[in-house]
C-alpha cells in the first residue's frame, strides 16, 4: 500500500514525485506505462524555457509558468542542466502582425514580465542578419532560454528514486477503481494499491480521469513535427525566432538548441490518434516553406533528424489541475507546451492540493543535490576536460565522433540510478547516435557497449 502513486513519469509526474520525496514519511510510487522515464510529450518538444510573457493573464498556466521559469532556471544551474539564455524575437511579417506586437508587450506587462521591447527592422536585421527579407519589426523578449528537456526529466526522477520513490516501469494502468479508501491500479505487473492518486498521465490523463468517475476534459493529441538541422546551421541564428502566436499555439519557430543544432517547427495538427508520432510529407513540406521565409539559408543546410511529438491539448485554454478530496485524487491534465517550464511550480501546487485535501505528508527534508552530465555546448564536455581525462582515460576515448561522446559517458549512463532501457534512452542521456550520421558510424560500437552494460 502506497501513500501516493503518481501515474505518468514524464516531466510533470517526475517533478511531482521529486517534490513529494522531500517527505520521507510518505511511501511513493511513480508508475510509467513505457520502459523509460520521459517517453511521451516530454522527449519531443521545442526545449524552450519560457518566461510566460504571452500566457493568458490571470490563468493558472500563467502563474505556474512564471513561478516555474524562475524555479527551473535556479534548479538547472545547481544540477548541471544545460540552459542558454539566448532571448527571443517575435517577428512581424505584415502590418497586422506588426500591430499585434504592442498588444503582446502589454500582455507581457500584465504577466509581470516588463522586459520586452519593440524593435524596428534596422535593429532586427542587425541582431539577425540571416533573417529572410521583408520583416517589419519584432518584439524582443530577452528572458527566453533554451534548455535540455531530457536531462531535466531525468534529474527529477533520479532525485525522486534516490530518496525512496519506487519507479514502476512497463506498468500501463489497464484498470483503475476506488474502493474502501484506496485506489486499485491494475497493471501487467500486478495490482498496485495507493491511498492517494495523482493523475499525470499526459495524453491519457482523460482516460484515467473517466475511469475514476470524472469527465472534466478531453485530450486531443496535437502533433508537432520538427526538423533538426546540422550544427553547421548554428551560426545562422542568434535568438529564438518566434511567429506572432495564434489560437493553435506559438506557431512555427526557428530556434537554436543547447546541443548546437537548429530546430524548425513545430506544426500544430489536431488528431484523434494518441500514437501518431510519425512525420508526414505534408507536414515537412509546410515546415520547409515556413523556414524558407524565416531563415532562407537554413534550407541549404543538412537535416540531421526529423521527429514529432504529441501535446495534450484540451477544449480548455488553461491547465486542468484539480483535487477531488472525497476520492483522494488529483488530476493534472491539459499540460501543453509550457509544461517543461512550469514543472517545478506544478509539482509544488499539486503538493499543496494534496495537503489541503487531507494528505499528511509529515516533516519535510532537503534532498541530496544531483549533478547531471552536461549535454550542452555552453560548458566543457568531458572530452574537453584534461583533468577529467587524466583521472579516467575513458573520458578521452570517443565513441560517437559526431557528438563527441566518450566511453566514460556511456559507462556512467548505463550505471546510473535510472539506466536507459534501450539505445534511444542512451541517446537522450549522452547524445550518442544523435549526430549527423545518426549512428551509421558509431552504432555498432554504441550497441556493443550498451549490451555489455546490460549483461
Amino acid at each position: 500500500m502506497y501513500d501516493v502513486a503518481i501515474v505518468g513519469a514524464g516531466v510533470i509526474g517526475s517533478a511531482i514525485a521529486r517534490a513529494l520525496a522531500h517527505h520521507p514519511h510518505l511511501r511513493i510510487a511513480l508508475v510509467e506505462a513505457q520502459d523509460d522515464i520521459g517517453q511521451g510529450t516530454s522527449k519531443a518538444n521545442t526545449a524552450i524555457l519560457h518566461t510566460g510573457f504571452d500566457a493568458t493573464p490571470g490563468s493558472l498556466e500563467a502563474r505556474l509558468v512564471q513561478q516555474g521559469s524562475r524555479l527551473l532556471a535556479s534548479y538547472a544551474a545547481a544540477s548541471g542542466i544545460p540552459v542558454d539564455p539566448v532571448g527571443a524575437l517575435l517577428v512581424a511579417w505584415d502590418e497586422d502582425q506588426l500591430a499585434a506586437l504592442p498588444r503582446l508587450a502589454e500582455k507581457a506587462e500584465r504577466n509581470d514580465y516588463p522586459d520586452t521591447r519593440l524593435i524596428g527592422p534596422a535593429e532586427l536585421y542587425d541582431r539577425e542578419p540571416h533573417l529572410g527579407p521583408g520583416a517589419l519589426g519584432a518584439l524582443h523578449v530577452p528572458g527566453e532560454s533554451i534548455i535540455c528537456p531530457w536531462t531535466t526529466t531525468l534529474a527529477y526522477a533520479t532525485q525522486a528514486v534516490r530518496n525512496g520513490v519506487d519507479l514502476h516501469l512497463n506498468s500501463p494502468v489497464q484498470q483503475a477503481h476506488y474502493e474502501n479508501g484506496s485506489h486499485h491500479l491494475t497493471t501487467p505487473r500486478g495490482i498496485l494499491r495507493t491511498r492517494w492518486l495523482v493523475n499525470a498521465a499526459g495524453l491519457h490523463a482523460d482516460t484515467l480521469d473517466r475511469a475514476l468517475g470524472h469527465d472534466d476534459f478531453t485530450v486531443t493529441p496535437r502533433r508537432g513535427q520538427l526538423l533538426v538541422f546540422d550544427k553547421f546551421a548554428r551560426e545562422l541564428v542568434r535568438h529564438i525566432l518566434l511567429p506572432v502566436p495564434t489560437a493553435l499555439g506559438k506557431g512555427v519557430l526557428v530556434a537554436p538548441t543547447v546541443y548546437g543544432n537548429v530546430l524548425l517547427g513545430p506544426t500544430a495538427e489536431d488528431l484523434d490518434d494518441k500514437r501518431a508520432t510519425f512525420s508526414t510529407a505534408d507536414g515537412l513540406h509546410l515546415l520547409r516553406d515556413q523556414g524558407r521565409r524565416i531563415l532562407p539559408g537554413l534550407l541549404d543546410e543538412e537535416v540531421t533528424a526529423v521527429y514529432a511529438g504529441l501535446r495534450a491539448a484540451t477544449e480548455h485554454e488553461d491547465y486542468r489541475i484539480s483535487a477531488h478530496p472525497e476520492r483522494t485524487y488529483v488530476t493534472v491534465g491539459g499540460i501543453r507546451s509550457t509544461g517543461l517550464t512550469a514543472s517545478l511550480a506544478i509539482a509544488a501546487y499539486v503538493t499543496d492540493l494534496l495537503t489541503d485535501a487531507g494528505l499528511d505528508p509529515g516533516p519535510a527534508e532537503e534532498l541530496e543535490p544531483v549533478r547531471m552530465p552536461n549535454l550542452g555546448e555552453a560548458f566543457p564536455r568531458p572530452y574537453q576536460r584534461p583533468e577529467l581525462i587524466a583521472a579516467d582515460p575513458e573520458y578521452g576515448t570517443l565513441v560517437c565522433h559526431c557528438e563527441r561522446v566518450t566511453r566514460g559517458e556511456i559507462r556512467d549512463a548505463l550505471a546510473a540510478t535510472i539506466p536507459p532501457a534501450g539505445l534511444d534512452g542512451l541517446r537522450r542521456r549522452t547524445r550518442a547516435r544523435a549526430g549527423r550520421c545518426q549512428g551509421s558510424h558509431c552504432g555498432a560500437a554504441v550497441r556493443e557497449l550498451f549490451e555489455k552494460g546490460q549483461s
